[in-house]
């Protein structure tokens, strides 16, 4: 597959990390300046591991808690995305951290969109693989509602298609703030039987 990815001309730069070592403390994270990244997620983060438990995004292809592999290592959203939700909202921002982010880049036009398979390549040679778009979910309106109650049902319609992407490790290495990325793309095509 690598050898079909095409290069975009276009550079992402790594704006805010954020980590939360402890899923029971909920979705909100914590802004760290590196972090490693491991074939197993972000060192630290709750939502690493090679495998994960099955959830209610699945429950057409499997019950409940099955053991699968973890496609969602990591979440990945947009300044430029958060910004035109905060909007939408009415609301001064959306933090990251309140929506259970890794990884805050900026530079790159309807993140959201990016098709599954894309590359992100870090200066280390650190490679995040895009699994599939992060839908909106109740879990950040519920954070975002303690700070904006007005706003308790405004999010999941606001941040359709500007949520952000799930990915997973590909290669390993270290990030940083500031840190500039490339994008690489694969082969864009319409499956016609869909």
């Amino acid at each position: 597959m690598p050898e079909l990815l095409t290069k975009l001309p276009i550079e992402g730069t790594v704006e805010v990390l954020l980590s939360n070592p402890e899923r029971a403390s909920g979705l909100e994270k914590q802004k760290v300046a590196e972090a490693r990244l491991l074939f197993t997620g972000m060192e630290g983060d709750c939502h690493g591991g090679l495998t994960r438990k099955s959830d209610s995004r699945m429950l057409k292809q499997y019950k409940r808690n099955t053991e699968v592999r973890n496609s969602r290592q990591l979440s990945i959203l947009s300044v430029e995305e958060l910004a035109e939700v905060a909007d939408v909202m009415g609301i001064p921002a959306v933090k990251p951290e309140w929506v259970g982010a890794n990884l805050v880049l900026s530079g790159i036009p309807d993140l959201t969109l990016l098709p599954p398979s894309t590359r992100l390549q870090f200066p280390s040679g650190a490679m995040v693989v895009v699994d599939a778009e992060n839908h909106p979910c109740r879990y950040p309106a519920d954070i975002i509602a303690r700070r904006h109650p007005e706003q308790k049902k405004g999010f999941v319609a606001a941040a359709m298609h500007k949520r952000g992407v799930v990915g997973w490790v590909e290669a390993e290495g270290m990030i940083r703030v500031g840190d500039k990325l490339t994008i690489w793309i694969p082969p864009q095509r319409i499956y016609a039987h869909g």
